[in-house]
């Protein structure tokens, strides 16, 4: 009897479940197709669920306690795409596909477990879970590709100094960010991430909160400049009714319990008031005020995750950011520089003469110095510091190497700076880097060279220096962010005609086309700008003809995303005009008729590709036929 209260209870919590997923509102974030497709599945599994909850046999209840633990997951990760950030998951879409594919794949085991066949439920409904089972099954490791606009524009906000509006208005509509309401959500659901994770969440750098925080800060200018009659008066509206907010706990200083400008973190992890903290450490004080514990030591180290949460929870709720908190990378204050000059030169003082302990230490904190703002940008070239790390990329320590190309990477987005850190040879160094140092230093190598490409001449000189090969290397190799990295200076790169060579006979068609093929692999989009672009060459269209894509090519004119599908149309007009053999391949794999479809709905672009395609392949039809 116990047995079957048992089961009872695991068939109704079963229920429980998918009616609690029946109730979960559409998704607004980048992750919606995901969400979706997994939410319609599980829906799916009702009938099995309410067929069976009057008992099952004991050899079968295992599966269902499997199956309860993976809906239970499955839920957890809905509602935390639901209620979560959208600029989190917009810059972490990799990972987040990778949490909705081991769901998917716990799903399946638990499912596995099940003997359909043993179960007392009507033939239909056995069919239809079957069914389920087996779209269940295919969904394993198939991630969706992102959307390439959508990481184009986030890779444009944070790398170029003066992004086109463009960027920030496809970006506000992607993310579901278009009114100052949502704005607001957004800056709520950042804090509570960090806040609910004591700090800066697992895996997430300080650097990386400073790009959330600048882009949701743009993206509420973005806002209120498209809508500056609705969206100002909501936030005039606001500010007048909530004149005075609560500040939350989080941001009072323990000992004043006043909003903090300052915070900084004491050896025991507390949080306070720089001033108000110096103040007690100078009156003698060895113990930290909020916990009584005895400090290690009296260092203040500054808890920027903190001080960019205040200022965002200021801009949003309409009230004066604390002083010297700056709201953009162009904020000059007074007519000079939102910098701290004067801790900038101790900093270069360490570069130069300190240990290798204060030169690792030295180039972190210029590293994320760099990464705040502009101004901090300037003072730091200014003060001389780019000579500096220049010669860091060369250290024995990996992590001084690591910060050190970072911190040029960061500079580099100055354009002033490009020109200062190639000056300092820093182009064949920054390579080495990316041959021999550890992945997160390849993957920042990679980063900054796509940022130095960006100026024309350096295109050249970074092809000559042999960064091509590496580059290749870490596309097959690298981390998802390193092969997305290594793509995006690899297509920047190849836009001068001499690097296109480079990169055919360094032998990148191979590993491209096996990008495209592997479509939940998550680098289709680029490994069809990169095709798309070297097909312009002779050597790079033989190169791509021998690796046989035409079938894949057909495949995403017919399924691919507007842009792929355009990219796919240029690379097989490439491939056959002038080929026959091409032609007859793309006839018998049903071409002609995705190319028709594409005429009509695809980008311009793209109708003219297709529409050349089509003629050809009309000619080889009229020829087949005399």
């Amino acid at each position: 009897m116990a047995e079957n209260s048992k089961d009872d209870d695991v068939l109704s919590q079963l229920c429980e479940l998918v009616d609690a997923i029946y109730g979960l509102p559409d998704c607004r974030t980048v992750s919606k197709k995901m969400y979706g497709n997994l939410v319609r599945r599980l829906k799916l599994l009702s009938p099995l669920f309410e067929e069976v909850k009057e008992g099952v046999e004991s050899d079968a209840i295992e599966g269902f306690i499997s199956l309860r633990a993976a809906i239970e997951s499955a839920l957890e990760l809905l509602q935390s795409v639901q209620e979560g950030s959208k600029i989190f998951q917009a810059l972490q879409i990799n990972k987040i596909a990778g949490r909705f594919d081991d769901v998917t794949e716990q799903i399946v085991a638990a499912m596995d477990q099940i003997p359909y066949t043993k179960l007392k439920m009507p033939e239909e409904v056995r069919e239809q879970i079957e069914l389920v089972h087996t779209q269940f099954k295919r969904a394993v490791g198939r991630m969706e590709s992102p959307d390439l606009q959508l990481v184009m524009d986030l890779a444009a906000a944070q790398m170029e100094d003066n992004p086109d509006p463009m960027v920030f208005r496809r970006l506000s509509e992607k993310l579901n960010l278009m009114t100052m309401n949502d704005i607001k959500k957004e800056s709520l659901a950042i804090h509570e991430m960090v806040i609910s994770s004591g700090g800066v969440p697992e895996g997430i750098s300080e650097e990386y909160f400073e790009t959330m925080s600048f882009l949701l800060r743009k993206l509420k200018d973005c806002v209120v400049m498209s809508n500056p009659d609705s969206d100002a008066a909501e936030s005039d509206k606001t500010s007048f009714q909530y004149r005075s907010p609560v500040i939350p706990d989080d941001f009072r200083c323990p000992i004043s319990l006043e909003l903090m400008k300052d915070p900084v973190i004491v050896s025991t992890g507390q949080t306070y008031e720089r001033a108000c903290i110096q103040k007690w450490l100078d009156a003698g004080h060895k113990t930290c005020p909020k916990t009584q514990q005895s400090l290690l030591h009296t260092a203040l180290t500054p808890n920027y995750v903190l001080k960019s949460l205040i200022a965002l929870w200021c801009e949003t709720n309409g009230i004066e950011l604390p002083k010297k908190q700056g709201n953009g990378r162009n904020k000059i204050s007074g007519g000079g520089s939102d910098c701290d000059r004067a801790a900038i030169d101790v900093l270069l003082q360490k570069l130069a003469n300190g240990n290798a302990e204060q030169q690792r230490a030295a180039a972190g904190e210029l590293r994320l110095l760099a990464k705040r703002n502009a101004d901090n940008r300037v003072c730091i070239a200014e003060a001389g510091a780019i000579p500096l790390l220049v010669e860091l990329l060369s250290s024995t320590d990996q992590r001084t190497q690591e910060h050190a190309v970072t911190a040029l990477l960061n500079l580099s987005i100055n354009e002033a700076n490009k020109a200062t850190i190639v000056n300092a040879g820093a182009i064949t160094e920054i390579v080495d880097v990316l041959k021999n140092g550890s992945m997160e230093a390849r993957e920042n190598a990679a980063a900054a060279l796509f940022s130095l490409s960006v100026v024309d001449e350096n295109k050249v000189a970074i092809g000559a220096a042999g960064a091509i090969p590496p580059l290749i290397d870490l596309l097959c190799q690298g981390s998802p962010r390193g092969k997305k990295d290594a793509a995006t200076a690899i297509f920047n790169l190849s836009i001068y005609q001499g690097n296109k060579v480079r990169a055919v006979r360094a032998g990148i068609v191979p590993p491209l086309v096996r990008l495209l093929k592997d479509l939940g692999g998550g680098m289709v989009d680029e490994a069809l700008a990169i095709l798309a672009i070297l097909a312009s060459h002779q050597e790079g269209k033989t190169a791509i003809g021998k690796a046989e894509p035409i079938p894949f090519l057909v495949e995403v004119i017919r399924t691919g995303s507007p842009r792929n599908r355009e990219n796919a149309a240029a690379i097989l007009w490439s491939l056959c005009t002038g080929n026959q053999d091409h032609l007859k391949i793309a006839r018998d794999l049903g071409a002609e008729e995705a190319l028709k479809e594409l005429l009509e709905s695809g980008t311009d672009r793209a109708k003219r590709k297709a529409g050349s395609v089509l003629e050809q392949l009309e000619r080889v039809e009229g020829a087949i036929v005399s």
